[in-house]
């Protein structure tokens, strides 16, 4: 089974560019060819370009037009002429003439700078075009061959890790993988360490988030390099046990003082009742530490990985109670909504901080992954503490729980936000909930006036006047919240629910040509705002489709 050839009938050089693991170097398509720009932090697209055309015409000038494209090339050809190109370095691009043909005569690279520069050279044997850090480019002879036949092993040895999957699946599978190796970015600034970012376009840095979900992808074929993303993660925690938002080449994302100042003051909490909105705002991500690092153990169990990261997680778990339980009843709070991961969620309208069911759920969850993973990695650790604060703030979950409305109900500031969405549903994670709340929110995956509809779970109830079909997440399907509620349905006692769900899932991702960032709910599509090719969403789609195959 030749699994490039799947992925590459997918890279169409617009939702998907051409490049290379650890490479910076993006190719789209051009009207007369293609484009080159970098992939940095932080940065549009539109600020990051290297060539805003790369042209290859043919004896008579013509340019030929690309043809197809697998992981590991980039074909033009017309008329018999024929060229392809391909990484000589993960900066360094090479251009050649396809052998046999003697059409191929005369050809010439012809190529613009942002600046209006152009430059024309003979496509003799190859080029190579190297991109500087300042994004410059400098050419020189070298040869094609060599540089086809080292990126083609590169590729073969990281589709060699893909997951065999159900057939109907496979092909998907195999973009998937081709998106996690695509997005893979080397980090200078911890030495060699390789990061799956969440995109090479606007998205490039180790989000703590995006780290969990993109571990439990990447385990099933690279466990190393899945624990990888957990260790970058970890990595860097503040004194009180905080782990930031963001690992990046130039430092880390983990309060509101690490970002520039123009973008600090919509960070101030301001609008709370509760908090100081002089004093800085911790940034992080929901507290799913623990159950990735099972869900990766299990795959490729590492004792000694497992000792080293628990105390980590340990401390992460602590500081939500001691630092962002910001009105000191038992429950913490989300601080700023980039901690929620749910940015724009409606839940976050009203006052902050907000206590949200879904942090309740993961908290709840992570303790009891803790006390598992404690006693089996080190047993002579008593985990009751963990076990004890599980069951409390579990209580303090069911307060939460409106019988009138018959679902959970965040509190922003302290008073209630009446929104219908998806972190409603997140508490079935516990799988513990008395059988009538169970059942309620059930009832609530399968309406299809709320969360039922068509193509899956909306992040907004269908019925609720917040819906919003395109707007983030406010409405559109996401992949990791719809596996985490199937994960819920499971954990709950469904497991015959939970399968469907995934299945539908899966088809999502299918039918909407590839993993995206998020979905329009009612047509199944590419939201028109949604990022292509995205981290989470692949590494996703692997794990349930290898789920799925069993």
């Amino acid at each position: 089974m030749n699994l490039a050839a799947l992925a590459g009938k997918h890279l169409d050089l617009v939702s998907a560019p051409f490049t290379l693991p650890r490479s910076r170097v993006l190719v789209f398509r051009a009207p007369d060819g293609v484009r080159v720009h970098t992939s940095e932090y932080e940065k549009r697209l539109s600020e990051c370009r290297v060539l805003d055309s790369l042209t290859v015409t043919d004896a008579e000038g013509q340019a030929l037009p690309v043809v197809d494209v697998l992981p590991g090339r980039v074909r033009f050809g017309a008329s018999g002429a024929e060229a392809t190109l391909t990484f000589a370095d993960p900066s360094t691009l090479s251009l050649g003439p396809s052998t046999g043909s003697a059409a191929n005569a005369g050809m010439r690279l012809r190529f613009e700078r942002p600046d209006g520069g152009v430059e024309e050279h003979p496509l003799v044997d190859g080029i190579r075009l190297h991109v500087a850090a300042d994004r410059r480019v400098s050419v020189e002879p070298g040869d094609h061959a060599s540089a086809l036949a080292a990126t083609g092993a590169i590729w073969d040895d990281w589709f060699g890790k893909c997951p065999i999957v159900r057939d109907d699946l496979q092909e998907m599978a195999a973009f998937c993988w081709w998106v996690l190796g695509a997005n893979i970015v080397e980090l200078p600034s911890l030495g060699d360490a390789r990061a799956i970012v969440p995109s090479k376009i606007g998205y490039v840095g180790l989000w703590q988030w995006d780290a969990y979900f993109i571990a439990v992808g990447a385990r099933h074929g690279d466990p190393e390099l899945a624990r990888e993303q957990l260790s970058i993660a970890f990595r860097f925690p503040r004194p009180d046990g905080q782990l930031p938002d963001v690992v990046h080449e130039l430092g880390v994302l983990a309060t509101s003082d690490d970002l520039p100042e123009s973008d600090r003051v919509n960070l101030r909490r301001a609008g709370s009742q509760i908090a100081d909105p002089s004093t800085p705002v911790p940034l992080t991500k929901p507290p799913l530490a623990a159950w990735a690092l099972r869900k990766v153990l299990a795959v490729g169990d590492d004792p000694a990985f497992a000792r080293e990261q628990l105390p980590r997680i340990v401390a992460s778990q602590d500081w939500w109670f001691a630092g962002s339980d910001l009105d000191h009843d038992g429950m913490p709070e989300y601080g700023h909504p980039y901690s929620s991961g749910l940015d724009d969620s409606p839940i976050f309208d009203g006052p902050l901080p907000t206590a949200s069911p879904d942090l309740g759920a993961y908290l709840v969850r992570q303790d009891r992954e803790i006390a598992d993973l404690l006693e089996r990695y080190e047993p002579d650790v008593d985990p009751a503490r963990f076990r004890e604060r599980a069951a409390a703030t579990q209580q303090l979950l069911l307060k939460m729980w409106s019988p009138e409305h018959g679902r959970f109900l965040a509190h922003g500031g302290g008073e209630v936000q009446f929104s219908d969405t998806v972190v409603g549903l997140m508490p079935l994670l516990t799988g513990t909930l008395p059988g009538a709340v169970a059942d309620a929110l059930r009832h609530a995956v399968d309406d299809p006036e709320r969360f039922g509809l068509e193509w899956g779970l909306p992040t907004v109830a269908a019925s609720d006047p917040d819906f919003s079909p395109e707007r983030m997440w406010r409405g559109p399907i996401w992949v990791n919240t719809s596996m985490l509620v199937a994960e819920g349905l499971e954990a709950s006692g469904w497991p015959e629910r939970a399968r469907e769900l995934r299945e539908h899932i899966v088809a999502l991702v299918i039918h909407g040509g590839g993993p995206h960032e998020y979905f329009n709910p009612r047509t199944g599509l590419k939201a028109d705002r949604a990022t292509t090719a995205f981290g989470w969403s692949a590494a996703l789609f692997i794990d349930l489709a290898v789920g799925l195959s069993v």
